[in-house]
C-alpha cells in the first residue's frame, strides 16, 4: 500500500486547514471523509434558489486572530470579507445596539434602570479581576448577578450566555463573557506563526509563505481596522470597546471561505469522501496507519472528527484519557432559513439581532451582506435557537416558529422558502466544568484538532485556533516539517 506522511480524519474545516497548512510544510497529505461531502459547517447550498449556510455565522478576529495568520501564511487564494456590522436586540417594540462597554449599557433602556447600574458594576468588578490575573473561568455568570433583578435582566443574561456557550449562566463562566464580548482579545501574532513555520535544527530556515497584504478585506472593514492602529488596554475597553471590531461575513457565503481552502490545497493532498475510519492502528504505542475500508499507512495521523468518539477506533487508549473525555459537552442548535418574497424594513441593518425572551434566537439577514444569496428582490435571514437538553426536536422546531412569528409579526406573510437544520456547532460547549481535549494524544504522533480541542472564540475562529496549536506541537515533536 502507498504511505502517506499524514492521514487526516475528516474534512471538516479543521480537517481541511490541517491538510492545507500540513502540505505546505512538504507533507504528502491524505484526507478521509465519512460522509460525501466536505467543508463540515463551514458551507453553503442551496434550496428554492436561496443559498443558505450551515449554521449562521460571523468570522471573527480577522485582524490578528488565528484565521488571519492562517490565510496570510498559508492561502494561495482569498475569500473577501464584508464588514460584519453591529449586535442588536428585538423586543416587542424596541430595536437597538447591544452594549459593548458600560457607557452604552446605562443607556440600554431594555432592562430596568436599577437593574442595569448592578449588572454594569458587575461588568467592572469582573474586568478589573481579570485585568489583575484573577482566573474566572471557573465562576459563573449566575455567581456573579445579583439575586433582585428583573426576570427581564435574567433572561437577557440567559441569551447571552446560550450563544457564547451553549449552557444557560449557571454553567458559563464570567471569563466566556469577557472574551466572547471581545473586552479580552486574544490575538495571533505574525512572530508566532514564524516560529512555528521554522525547522528547529535551522532557526535561520525562511517562512514558507510570505504574509500576504490584506487586500482580500472589502475597503469598509479595512479602514474600521485601520482605525485600530493602536490596541486598547483591556480597562480602556471598558468604556470604548466596540463589539463589531474585526469581524467579518464571507461574501458569496461560507462557500467562498470553503473554496479559498480547497483552491489553495497543493497536488501533494488527497481527499476521499465517502471513507469512514473505523479503526485507528497503533504499533508498540505509536500510530501507523487507518483502517478505512482499506488500510493506509501514515507516519502521523490527525484526528478532526468528535474527540469523544477516539476510543471507538483506538484499542490502546488509556483509561484515565477515556475517563477525560466523557468531559465533553455537546450542544445543538437549530437553524430556521426564511427566504422572504421581498425586503422586509424589519431587516434593513447590517449585522445579527437577538430576541432575548422566553425562547431566544440569533438572527442574520444575510443577502444584505450579498443581494446574490437570494433570488432578485427577496432576502435570506437564518434564525439559530440553542435546543436545551431534555427538548424534542420537534417541539423545539415548532416553538422556534411561534417565536420567529411573535417576534416579527408581519414575517409569516412574506415566507416563500423555509428551511430547518440541526446540528453540533461546536464539538465542545465551553461550560464551568467542559473538557477540551490537548492536541497531543497518549498515542505517539497521533494528534486531535478541531472545536473540541481549543476553548477560545467559536465556529471556525476556534478551529483555526486549534490548527495553530497543532501545528506548535507538531513542531514541538519535530513532526510538522517533511
Amino acid at each position: 500500500m502507498e504511505k502517506y506522511d499524514v492521514i487526516v480524519v475528516g474534512a471538516g474545516i479543521s480537517g481541511l486547514l490541517t491538510a492545507l497548512t500540513l502540505s505546505k510544510h512538504g507533507n504528502k497529505v491524505l484526507v478521509l471523509e465519512k460522509s460525501n461531502f466536505i467543508g463540515g459547517n463551514c458551507n453553503s447550498y442551496v434550496v428554492d434558489g436561496f443559498q443558505v449556510d450551515t449554521g449562521a455565522h460571523a468570522i471573527t478576529h480577522l485582524e490578528v486572530g488565528p484565521l488571519r495568520r492562517l490565510m496570510d501564511n498559508y492561502f494561495d487564494y482569498m475569500p473577501v470579507f464584508e464588514d460584519y456590522g453591529h449586535y442588536y436586540v428585538r423586543t416587542e417594540d424596541q430595536f437597538l445596539k447591544v452594549p459593548s462597554n458600560v457607557r452604552d449599557f446605562v443607556t440600554f433602556d431594555v432592562l430596568p434602570r436599577k437593574d442595569r447600574i448592578v449588572v454594569s458594576q458587575a461588568i467592572t468588578k469582573a474586568l478589573t479581576l481579570s485585568t489583575f490575573g484573577i482566573d474566572l473561568s471557573k465562576q459563573s455568570v449566575y455567581e456573579f448577578m445579583s439575586d433582585n433583578l428583573s426576570k427581564d435582566t435574567y433572561d437577557f443574561v440567559d441569551a447571552i450566555s446560550y450563544f457564547l456557550s451553549g449552557r444557560d449562566m449557571k454553567e458559563t463562566s464570567v471569563q466566556r463573557v469577557l472574551s466572547g464580548s471581545s473586552f479580552v482579545r486574544d490575538s495571533v501574532l505574525q512572530e508566532q506563526m514564524e516560529s512555528i513555520m521554522k525547522v528547529h535544527e535551522k532557526p535561520q530556515t525562511e517562512p514558507v509563505l510570505k504574509s500576504i497584504l490584506t487586500s482580500n478585506l472589502h475597503t469598509s472593514l479595512q479602514t474600521r481596522m485601520n482605525k485600530a492602529s493602536k490596541p486598547l488596554t483591556t480597562l480602556g475597553r471598558l468604556a470604548t470597546n466596540k463589539v463589531s471590531y474585526s469581524q467579518g461575513y464571507p461574501r458569496k457565503g461560507l462557500k467562498s471561505l470553503l473554496n479559498a481552502v480547497l483552491f489553495s490545497l497543493p497536488k501533494s493532498v488527497e481527499i476521499k469522501t465517502g471513507y469512514e475510519v473505523k479503526k485507528i492502528l497503533t504499533s508498540n504505542g505509536k500510530v501507523v496507519g487507518v483502517e478505512a475500508g482499506e488500510t493506509y499507512y501514515a507516519n502521523t495521523v490527525v484526528y478532526t472528527g468528535f474527540v469523544t468518539d477516539l476510543p471507538k477506533m483506538v484499542e490502546t487508549l488509556p483509561s484515565s484519557y477515556i475517563q477525560d473525555l466523557k468531559g465533553v459537552h455537546h450542544t445543538k442548535s437549530l437553524t430556521l432559513w426564511l427566504g422572504l418574497d421581498s425586503m422586509m424594513g424589519e431587516f434593513n441593518y447590517i449585522g445579527s439581532e437577538i430576541w432575548f425572551k422566553n425562547h431566544p434566537y440569533w438572527a442574520m439577514p444575510i443577502t444584505n451582506y450579498d443581494s446574490s444569496l437570494a433570488p432578485k428582490g427577496k432576502q435570506l435571514v437564518g434564525f439559530t435557537f440553542i435546543i436545551k437538553e431534555g427538548k424534542s426536536e420537534s417541539s423545539e422546531i415548532k416553538n422556534a416558529y411561534e417565536t420567529i412569528y411573535r417576534a416579527i409579526p408581519r414575517i409569516e406573510d412574506h415566507i416563500q422558502m423555509k428551511h430547518e437544520q440541526i446540528t453540533i456547532p461546536e464539538k465542545a460547549a465551553v461550560t464551568i466544568n467542559g473538557y477540551f481535549a490537548d492536541a497531543r494524544t497518549p498515542i505517539n504522533n497521533l494528534y486531535v484538532a478541531g472545536t473540541d480541542t481549543d476553548n477560545r472564540s467559536m465556529g471556525i475562529t476556534r478551529a483555526a485556533y486549534s490548527v495553530i496549536e497543532l501545528l506548535q506541537k507538531m513542531n514541538e515533536d519535530r513532526n510538522l516539517h517533511k
